[in-house]
């Protein structure tokens, strides 16, 4: 920390509840500075997305003021927050599809009756080559990948005058070739004197780009270092309280059997568009297959279709070799009738809320939707599923009142917790996760990787989409690598590097295949 700069916002006394038992946050007094990159750390629950929706306009304190640039505020929405001069940018994008890079970052500004669309086109060029952006005005929404979204975004947020720029998990779905590109121009945009707030899980990525740290325990905040004089390990410690161990096992693979076989495996999705091409691979029990992709490559119709909640195009085949070696055909199969075969398999899907859980219901309802047709009257005893709730509530440090809670009301990560721990409890022999770790703090990721790792000696076949290819590449044993749709490689994870697995998820397999015909 430079002595000359100044706080350019100041949080004094902020608390944030939610009903009479969650306390959000609680009295968070805070400096945010002028020209610095500042990255939020926490445990889920511990306050990092409230505190930052409460400075973008999306909540309002219940106590506390805001100060920025040394005047007391009041943000009660996201307009008041834009007038500030702070853009926040979310996960999801608020972008409407059939619009142009140049409508979508002027929509909803008042400019006047008349629009001058020339005019806005050259001032998001000037912004483009400030920073070191790459946009197309002209390129519709439904022809740009994840990260020229959220480029897109970003841009949207300075054109409407942003000094302050919040980012909330903004590599979460980028490839590692286009986390680098968004950290250069991050540090473009901190060397003209902007200001950059970063919400992140990665620990690695915040002691690359970022100035400063600030640490968040149970919606307060504890301290915050320079990141010169932090590790890993340092910031971990901070976050959960007391020291921690970050190693991710990986034993070897033992009594490797094949257990699914995946071929020829083509899928369209809602919108008649083929997102799976062919697809080929096989499952063997004892292993963890990590799932490599950027967004939308087909990753989520992949383990649906295995799931039997993707109707495949005709002429793929999908097989379970189950342990005793009878042999089970899943094509057409819905995930009720997989389960009548005696097929044990555990999905926990990319939609949290909706596909794997029911947000109306506590923990204790959700943990009976996995036995509720196994018995005449399910709902009659519910002293199981109450313990199966207790259980993952004290091994997963699930934050809730109660198990009784809808877990709608829980923050994404503590969902996740819930969903993870319900599908590992049913013991099965295929065990597929998309972004079991999303969302998660590392204290929490590394349970579930160590968990993971215990269903893989147990001899159950582990499927792992991630998104952070180091995870992917210290956890599993092989890397099934998915570009437009298509496996452009399988790699072995104990040799493959982060390089080798970005090249293959932005190369199709074609140019892939005829650049090894020339070597």
């Amino acid at each position: 920390m430079t002595p000359e700069r100044s706080p350019v916002i100041q949080l004094k006394g902020i608390t944030k509840r939610f009903g009479n038992k969650v306390v959000a946050n609680d009295d968070i007094t805070m400096d945010i500075y002028e020209g610095e990159i500042l990255a939020l750390l926490g445990e889920n629950g511990s306050g990092k997305t409230t505190l930052l929706n409460m400075l973008s306009g999306i909540y309002y304190p219940d106590s506390g003021e805001i100060y920025v640039r040394g005047e007391h505020v009041s943000i009660r929405s996201p307009h008041d927050a834009y007038l500030l001069g702070i853009g926040m940018i979310h996960q999801h994008f608020k972008l409407v599809n059939v619009f142009t890079a140049a409508e979508n970052i002027i929509l909803g500004l008042e400019e006047g009756a008349v629009i001058d669309l020339k005019t806005a086109k050259k001032r998001i060029l000037e912004i483009c080559n400030e920073y070191g952006f790459e946009i197309d005005p002209d390129q519709k929404i439904y022809d740009m990948s994840v990260s020229q979204k959220q480029t897109l975004e970003i841009v949207k947020a300075l054109y409407r005058g942003a000094d302050v720029l919040i980012l909330d998990e903004p590599t979460a779905v980028l490839t590692p070739q286009e986390t680098e590109k968004l950290f250069n121009v991050i540090r473009n945009m901190r060397n003209a004197g902007k200001t950059i707030v970063i919400i992140t899980h990665k620990l690695q990525e915040v002691l690359e780009i970022s100035d400063r740290v600030a640490i968040l325990r149970k919606g307060k905040y504890i301290d915050s270092v320079p990141t010169s004089e932090a590790t890993e390990l340092s910031l971990t410690e901070m976050m959960v309280g007391q020291k921690v161990e970050l190693n991710i096992d990986r034993p070897e693979p033992k009594n490797c059997e094949l257990r699914l076989s995946v071929s020829g495996l083509s899928c369209k999705n809602a919108e008649n568009v083929e997102v799976l091409k062919d697809v080929s691979f096989n499952v063997l029990s004892g292993e963890i297959l990590g799932i490599a992709g950027i967004s939308g490559c087909g990753q989520k119709e992949l383990l649906e279709s295995i799931a039997g909640l993707q109707k495949p195009e005709p002429g793929a085949d999908i097989v379970y070799y189950s342990p005793d070696g009878k042999t089970e055909s899943l094509i057409g199969k819905t995930p009720k009738k997989i389960r009548a075969m005696g097929v044990s398999l555990s999905f926990v899907p990319e939609d949290r809320i909706g596909m794997g859980l029911v947000g109306s219901m506590g923990m204790v309802d959700n943990m009976l939707l996995k036995t509720y047709n196994r018995g005449a009257t399910p709902l009659t005893d519910k002293k199981p599923s109450k313990r199966l709730a207790e259980q993952i509530r004290e091994d997963l440090a699930v934050v809730t009142p109660s198990i009784g809670t809808p877990v709608r009301m829980l923050s994404g990560g503590n969902v996740q917790k819930v969903l993870v721990g319900r599908e590992l409890s049913s013991s099965p022999t295929v065990l597929m996760t998309a972004y079991a770790v999303r969302g998660l703090d590392i204290n929490t990721s590394y349970v579930i990787y160590r968990l993971l790792n215990e269903q893989k000696e147990k001899g159950v076949a582990v499927v792992f989409v991630g998104e952070d290819l180091d995870v992917l590449l210290a956890l599993s044993d092989r890397i099934l690598v998915l570009c437009g749709g298509r496996v452009s490689g399988i790699l072995d994870a104990r040799t493959a590097t982060k390089e080798q697995v970005g090249y293959l998820m932005t190369n199709i397999p074609e140019v892939q295949e005829a650049q090894d015909e020339k070597q």
